[in-house]
C-alpha cells in the first residue's frame, strides 16, 4: 500500500478550530468516553458475574457492548488527544489501523444487532422450541459469524480505501479516518472504491434490516394473537431495548453512509458522526440498563452482594 502513495501522514481538521472550546470540548467527550466505558465494561461485568444472565440473548449484549466500547475506543482517545494537545497529526499506518477497527467493529455489531433480533423472534415466537432453537452452540455461531464479517468487511474497506493514491492535500476533513473523507482525498479515480463502499455498506445495512423487519414482523403478529395484556406488556417488555437501540443505530448510519459521495456534507457529517461513533456507545448501556428488568434486578443483585461484601471486611 505505502508504494502507491506519497502520503506518510494525514492531518484530521477536527470537530472545530476555535481555542476557546478546545478545553470545554476535551472535557465533555472525557466524561462521555468514560460513560462510554463504565457502562459497556459494567454491563459485560455483570453478565459474567449473574449466572440468571448465561442467555442468548445477554450473551449477545455482552458482545453488543463490547462492540460499543471497542469501536469509540477507536475513535474517542485521538479527538480528545487532539483537543488537549492540538496534535491532529495521524501517521499513515495509524489511519489505516483506525479505519479498519472502526468499520470492524461497526459491521460486528450491526449483525449483532440482527442476531438479537432472530434471537427475541425464537423467544416470543417459539417459547416451547426457544431452548433447542438458541442452543449455546448456535449461539456462539452466530457470535463468531459476526465477527468474520465485521472483520472481513473491515480488511475489505481498508483495502479498498488505501489501495488509491495520495498525492495532493493530506488535510482529512473529519475528526478520524472513515471512508468517505479519505476516499475525497485520493488523486485515482476513485469512482470504483466509491462504488464498492456503497454496494458494502448498503448490503449490510439492507440485509440486516431485512432480518430485523421480518423478525419483528413476526413477533408482532404473534404479540397480536395474544389476548392477555399481561402477554402483550410481557413480549413488549423483551423487544423494547432492543428496538429502541436499533431505531438510533440505524436511523444515524443509514443517514451517514447511505448517501452518493457528491451529496455528502462534511460538516453535516461531523456532527452525525459525533452522535454515531460517541455518543451511541454510551446510550446503549442506558438503555438496555433502564428498560430491562433483567438487567435492573441482576444490577440489584451486585450491589446487595457488594454491600454485604463491605459490610464484612468492616
Amino acid at each position: 500500500m505505502e508504494n502507491s502513495t506519497v502520503v506518510t501522514e494525514f492531518i484530521l481538521a477536527g470537530i472545530t478550530d476555535d481555542p476557546q472550546l478546545q478545553v470545554p470540548l476535551f472535557l465533555l467527550f472525557a466524561l462521555i468516553y468514560l460513560l462510554t466505558l463504565v457502562g459497556n465494561l459494567g454491563v459485560i461485568t455483570l453478565i459474567l458475574l449473574d449466572s440468571r444472565l448465561h442467555t442468548p440473548m445477554y450473551v449477545f449484549l455482552s458482545h453488543l457492548s463490547l462492540m460499543d466500547f471497542a469501536y469509540s475506543t477507536a475513535v474517542t482517545p485521538k479527538v480528545m488527544a487532539g483537543f488537549l494537545t492540538g496534535d491532529k497529526v495521524i501517521s499513515y499506518k495509524a489511519c489505516t489501523t483506525q479505519l479498519f477497527f472502526f468499520v470492524g467493529f461497526l459491521v460486528v455489531e450491526t449483525f449483532l444487532l440482527a442476531s438479537m433480533a432472530y434471537d427475541r423472534h425464537a423467544a416470543v415466537c417459539k417459547p416451547l422450541h426457544y431452548t433447542n432453537i438458541m442452543t449455546p452452540r448456535v449461539c456462539a455461531w452466530m457470535v463468531v459469524g459476526c465477527y468474520v464479517f465485521g472483520f472481513l468487511q473491515g480488511s475489505m474497506h481498508t483495502w479498498n480505501t488505501f489501495s488509491l493514491s495520495f498525492c495532493r492535500s493530506n488535510v482529512v476533513d473529519h475528526f478520524f479516518c472513515d471512508v468517505t473523507p479519505v476516499l475525497a482525498l485520493s488523486c485515482s479515480d476513485s469512482n470504483r472504491s466509491e462504488m464498492v463502499f456503497f454496494i458494502l455498506a448498503g448490503f449490510n445495512i439492507i440485509f440486516t434490516i431485512m432480518v430485523i423487519l421480518i423478525s419483528y414482523l413476526f413477533i408482532f403478529v404473534t404479540i397480536l394473537r395474544v389476548h392477555s395484556s399481561e402477554g402483550h406488556q410481557k413480549a413488549f417488555s423483551t423487544c423494547a431495548s432492543h428496538l429502541t437501540s436499533i431505531s438510533i443505530f440505524y436511523g444515524t448510519g443509514a443517514f451517514m453512509y447511505l448517501q452518493p459521495g457528491s451529496h455528502h456534507s462534511m460538516s453535516t457529517d461531523k456532527m452525525a458522526s459525533v452522535f454515531y461513533a460517541i455518543i451511541i456507545p454510551m446510550l446503549n448501556p442506558l438503555i438496555y440498563s433502564l428498560r430491562n428488568k433483567e438487567v435492573k434486578r441482576a444490577l440489584k443483585r451486585a450491589v446487595g452482594k457488594a454491600k454485604s461484601s463491605i459490610r464484612h471486611i468492616f
